[in-house]
């Protein structure tokens, strides 16, 4: 029976060495899977976050983008409002009556003396404006000016833009700043 204990022990022994050596090995395996799950989870989290940032990010572009488009748009709608209330503000100037352009020409004259003592002055060519009226030495009718007058001295050497057109526009570009703050706000 000695060896029947024997045989016993060792099989004892050998299912109890196998026992630790399987949980043991249940460990590592529980050990190595809860690593990889938290690996996993680190990575899926830094991924969900990356993902997060560039929807984001994509996001912020394209709002910027349509806020871009938005100010190009109304830009583009203010020019074409003070382009128009140029046009309009010329037509006006071109199309009051003879007599006021007359007295208009009158006070340009009047105002270049300093420059220009004794001016030639160019009128558009239907102008009933004269020499005598305007206080001119002479009065020469051209359809290079659609209003307005230019004064030239008498050796052609000088002179004086005074069109409607080019007035308006001097006037225009210094004040454009003021005018759009009005008109916009």
């Amino acid at each position: 029976m000695a060896l029947d204990d024997v045989k016993l022990e060792i099989a004892q022994s050998a299912e109890q060495s196998a026992a630790a050596i399987m949980a043991e090995a249940d460990a590592e395996v529980s050990r190595i899977m809860a690593q990889a799950d938290a690996e996993i989870a680190a990575m899926k989290e830094k991924e969900d976050k990356r993902l997060a940032e560039s929807v984001e990010r994509l996001k912020r572009q394209e709002i910027s983008s349509a806020e871009l488009e938005s100010k190009k748009i109304v830009l583009a709608k203010k020019k074409e409002i003070l382009n128009k209330a140029f046009a309009e503000t010329l037509a006006s100037l071109e199309a009051a009556p003879e007599k006021e352009k007359t007295a208009m020409y009158k006070k340009m004259v009047e105002s270049a003396k300093d420059v220009i003592a004794d001016p030639k002055v160019y009128v558009p060519a239907d102008s009933t404006a004269t020499a005598k009226g305007l206080g001119v030495s002479e009065v020469v009718k051209t359809d290079k000016i659609a209003s307005g007058i230019m004064l030239e001295n008498a050796d052609g050497t000088l002179m004086v833009d005074m069109q409607y057109k080019t007035i308006l526009q001097t006037v225009w570009d210094r004040e454009m700043k003021a005018l759009s703050d009005i008109l916009f706000g």
